[in-house]
């Protein structure tokens, strides 16, 4: 099944996903990874219900909400990834999630709207939707301008360009938060020496954070994209939901840092 939904996939969306991955199994990924985790953390805990969705390209088990029954990764053909889908094809009903966590997922994504849209689609009316991206206004954001490899192909979509898609799709931004305030070195001893800084900026949650965190909620029915024809799905579901057809809807807009 694994050959089969690697045959099916966009090449250049799973060669971008394993870039990240191979970029947040590296020092600095790690780095980010580990801040992350305390933001996610003390947010999923506040929320339960029956499902929460994750999607993301890093390859750690991602934090679990523990009052909510099913926590299920979705994604790219990758280990880890326990339903195999397409950026802009979640093999979910509409409203299944009480939950869904975009970590990352815009950054790494060939069309962030269409996976936007697809994300607060699954989300009920009244549910969350958590986005995790690396904020463009920071040292990190600067290093994307200058550095290499996968994170020079992320996106670093503003937290406030994200906030307005999120309205337009029928959400209420509920809070915004930052962190991972360390520069982004590689040297683990510089890393040790900032790490009294990371706590105080974290304290004053200042908007020069690498990494920002928005939970929104879904107020109502968000925007729909057109259907097409049917696709195949890629991989074997676990019980959601009624499972629906695959959807695959590009916005009509170029797509925009």
């Amino acid at each position: 099944m694994t050959d089969q939904a690697f045959a099916q996939a966009d090449p250049e969306w799973v060669e971008l996903i394993r870039l990240a991955r191979d970029w947040f199994n590296g020092p600095l990924g790690q780095l980010m990874l580990k801040e992350e985790e305390l933001l996610l953390g003390e947010e999923l805990g506040r929320f339960f219900g029956g499902y929460l969705v994750h999607y993301g390209p890093c390859a750690e088990p991602p934090p679990k909400a523990t009052q909510v029954q099913r926590n299920v990764r979705l994604g790219a053909p990758l280990p880890g990834v326990e339903i195999v889908c397409e950026e802009q094809a979640w093999p979910l009903s509409e409203h299944a999630a009480d939950v869904v966590v975009l970590q990352h997922g815009l950054d790494f994504s060939l069309s962030p709207h269409g996976l936007l849209r697809e994300a607060a689609s699954a989300v009920r009316p009244g549910g969350h939707l958590l986005i995790v991206g690396i904020n463009p206004w920071s040292g990190w954001g600067l290093r994307h301008f200058f550095g290499q490899g996968a994170l020079r192909k992320a996106r670093c979509i503003s937290p406030s360009r994200v906030g307005d898609w999120l309205n337009l799709l029928g959400f209420a931004l509920e809070k915004r938060r930052f962190g991972c305030y360390r520069p982004p070195l590689a040297s683990p001893a510089w890393q040790q020496r900032l790490a009294g800084w990371e706590r105080v900026a974290g304290g004053w949650q200042t908007a020069g954070g690498g990494v920002y965190l928005l939970v929104a909620r879904k107020m109502v029915v968000g925007l729909r994209p057109l259907r097409l024809e049917r696709r195949e799905p890629m991989g074997k579901l676990l019980p959601l939901p009624l499972a629906k057809v695959n959807r695959n809807a590009p916005h009509p807009e170029s797509e925009k840092h």
